[in-house]
């Protein structure tokens, strides 16, 4: 059964993830009709942009007066991102993408909360998309901000209490773990972050689970542009999600 939105036939359970591991080609969205199919592709046309992007080589696809035309009328992005709202972490521009390429969702802290996931949902479900990307940077703003709070017993004023909520479950599963630099702190919050979207999501578990859809957490570096894996959720993996970026694909 077709879902609305797809771009051609279902996929089916023969997905893999991460691309990383199995060779597979980018699929040149810029150039090509077609999308990446699975996850596997999704992954290698991230990485792909992105190398592209931190050797100072774009080529900014998608971007023109043509293409804006042709996805007025629906959109099939190959890759949901729940980023962090860093004004530096814009998720088109440091993997090279264009207009109707990515569905981006992103909250301080890359936070989930019900609109978060009900977008995340709607993305993988409505629209198709076979890859979840959990996008965090380094020297994070939220993470170091719920870390001061939690350490002064003082919470921030207004709504932000609710961004800082939402990170101290990593600040604990760091300290359990020994772990005190703030980035690796972030690769925790990060990692921690894929296992809450399966585990609050059905929607999103089942999807992981039939093969449809891989999640995948990384990590911005500001200074060099780059982006790593420290979290992934293969198919068949969605009932054992990686607890923390210590035992993280690389």
């Amino acid at each position: 059964m077709s879902r609305p939105g797809s771009p051609g036939t279902q996929p089916g359970p023969e997905r893999t993830l991460p691309a990383s591991t199995t060779g597979e080609a980018p699929v040149d969205v810029g150039t090509a009709s077609v999308a990446p199919a699975n996850p596997g592709q999704a992954l290698a046309e991230l990485l792909a942009g992105n190398r592209r992007f931190v050797t100072g080589a774009p080529r900014h696809p998608n971007q023109d007066a043509g293409h804006r035309a042709a996805v007025a009328d629906g959109q099939h992005p190959f890759a949901v991102i729940v980023g962090c709202s860093d004004s530096r972490l814009a998720a088109e521009i440091i993997f090279d993408r264009g207009l109707g390429d990515l569905f981006v969702v992103r909250t301080a802290g890359h936070t989930i909360g019900p609109e978060v996931l009900g977008s995340v949902e709607y993305g993988v479900t409505v629209l198709g998309t076979p890859l979840v990307v959990v996008l965090g940077h380094d020297s994070c703003g939220a993470v170091q901000a719920a870390r001061t709070a939690d350490a002064t017993g003082t919470p921030p004023a207004g709504h932000l209490c609710a961004v800082v909520d939402a990170v101290v479950p990593s600040l604990r599963r760091a300290a359990a773990e020994g772990v005190d630099d703030i980035d690796r702190i972030v690769d925790i919050h990060i990692a921690y972050t894929v296992e809450a979207m399966l585990s609050r999501s059905e929607v999103l578990a089942a999807e992981v689970a039939a093969g449809r859809c891989g999640v995948v957490g990384m990590s911005y570096r500001l200074t060099a542009g780059e982006v790593r894996t420290v979290a992934a959720v293969p198919v068949g993996a969605v009932d054992r999600p990686e607890p923390s970026a210590s035992a993280a694909l690389a």
